[in-house]
This record gives structure tokens, C-alpha cells and sequence, in this order.
């Protein structure tokens, strides 16, 4: 499914638009994956969920004759679908904040460095992240870590392992891979990354209780990625509450 939202505001050159729109989307929970404002260029994603993987949001403006005109194109995935009358109302949601003029480049003045900010950890399983990023990486790992920067994760699942790694305790979740499935699911990746949790400091009682195939559920931060290694970290990792 693809929606196109258009809107046309006097006054308003194309950076002035962009800054005013990443302000916009910062606060309604969207991921900044690329800005360049001089251009008249943003991308964004609708953040990963449990049950969703993310989907691309192009957002292109132009000015001729004293007028600005901003295009929103959402490009849902194979297999993703919603309402075209909920689309259309966030769409026109975003773009009918934008204004032209003084209040505009106020706007984009306060829009310009805006950060999404993560209500709460994202809780699934671990093999379901797993799943996620490795079907991210086989389509492009260009924007990985941009998708996936400073966001929590809770994630539960089987210990594989536990070993030191430098200063830190890394404990390793048992990921079933797509060979070992009774039922593989389409579109599954090819293969799926191996996911790991370093832990904060303050949990090394917790830790040495842990043991293979005990059944864990932390909460951590994105932290790196190998594409080579098919592996991705969490860092600063706690129990969570149960």
C-alpha cells in the first residue's frame, strides 16, 4: 500500500518545511533516519513493534512563486496493510501543522535538532528482534543503526550461553534458526542474527544465578551490530520487572 499527502503553505522554503516537519514527527514517535533540509529532503520510518517491522515515510518540498509545497509518501511493506482513512488522517495530521512565514521559521528553529523520544521499552522475544533485524540486514544495513539507535528493548527468551567480554558479562539468548523450524513463517530471513545482552553494572548477582536454558527477560539498549557476524548487542542490560 502507498498514501501521498500533499500541502501547499505561502512562504515556506523548502529547509523551513523540513526542520518544521522533523520537529513535527519527532513528537508524534517517528524515527529520524535522514534530514537534509537545504535539499528539501527527510525520511523517516513508523517505529518497530512487536508485531510490526518498520516502513519508510519520504518527505520531499519544493517553492516556486512565493508558495511552498510539501509531499508525504508512505511506502507500507509487503504483507502490511491499515485503513486508507487512519493513513490519511495522520498524514494530514503532520502536514497541517506546518505553517509559512515568522511562525514558521520558529518553528523549524525549535524543529531543527528534535530527537524521537522512546515512551517505553519495545518487550517482545528475543527470536522475534531477531527475526526483525535480520530481515532489516538482508534487505539493507544502511539504515540499521539509525532505525535502532538508542532504543530500549525488553526481550525474553532461552539462555544460550553466558562469558565475560572485556569488563562485562554477556549473556546470549538461544536463537532458533530457520532450519530448525517445524513451521517457517514467509519472508522469514534467510538466516537470523545471533543476540546478545551486556549487563549493566550492579546485576552480577543476578548473573551468576543465570544458566543455559533458563528462561530470562531483560531490558537493555541497542548498542552495535556486526552485518559479517550476523550478531547485534544490547548494552546496559538489567532484569526486568516481571
Amino acid at each position: 500500500m502507498r498514501f501521498t499527502a500533499t500541502v501547499s503553505v505561502a512562504d515556506l522554503p523548502p529547509d523551513v518545511a523540513i526542520n518544521q516537519i522533523r520537529g513535527i514527527v519527532a513528537s508524534r514517535g517517528y524515527d529520524i533516519i535522514a534530514a537534509e533540509p537545504a535539499a528539501g529532503q527527510l525520511l523517516i520510518e513508523q517505529s518497530v513493534t512487536q508485531n510490526t517491522r518498520a516502513f519508510p515515510i519520504e518527505i520531499n518540498a519544493t517553492s516556486g512563486g512565493g508558495t511552498g509545497t510539501v509531499v508525504m509518501e508512505a511506502k507500507l511493506r509487503a504483507g502490511q496493510s491499515t485503513k486508507a482513512e487512519l493513513g490519511m488522517a495522520e498524514m494530514c495530521g503532520v502536514l497541517n501543522q506546518v505553517k509559512g512565514g515568522k511562525a514558521g521559521r520558529l518553528a523549524a528553529a525549535s524543529g531543527a535538532r528534535a530527537e524521537t523520544q522512546q515512551a517505553a521499552p519495545i518487550a517482545m522475544t528475543a527470536q522475534a528482534f531477531s527475526s526483525q533485524i535480520s530481515k532489516d540486514a538482508e534487505r539493507s544495513v544502511a539504515n540499521i543503526a539509525q532505525r535502532y539507535k538508542n532504543k530500549q528493548f525488553t526481550l525474553s527468551g532461552e539462555v544460550d550461553y553466558i562469558a565475560p567480554d572485556g569488563n562485562q558479562t554477556r549473556v546470549a539468548y538461544k536463537i532458533m534458526q530457520p532450519h530448525e523450524m517445524v513451521i517457517r513463517l514467509p519472508g522469514m530471513a534467510q538466516s537470523l542474527w545471533a543476540v546478545s545482552c551486556l549487563m549493566a553494572p550492579g546485576t552480577s548477582v543476578f548473573t551468576a544465578q543465570l544458566k543455559p536454558k533458563k528462561q530470562v527477560k531483560l531490558t537493555g539498549t541497542f548498542y552495535e551490530f556486526s552485518n559479517t557476524k550476523e550478531v547485534v548487542w544490547l548494552q546496559n542490560c538489567r532484569p526486568a520487572a516481571k
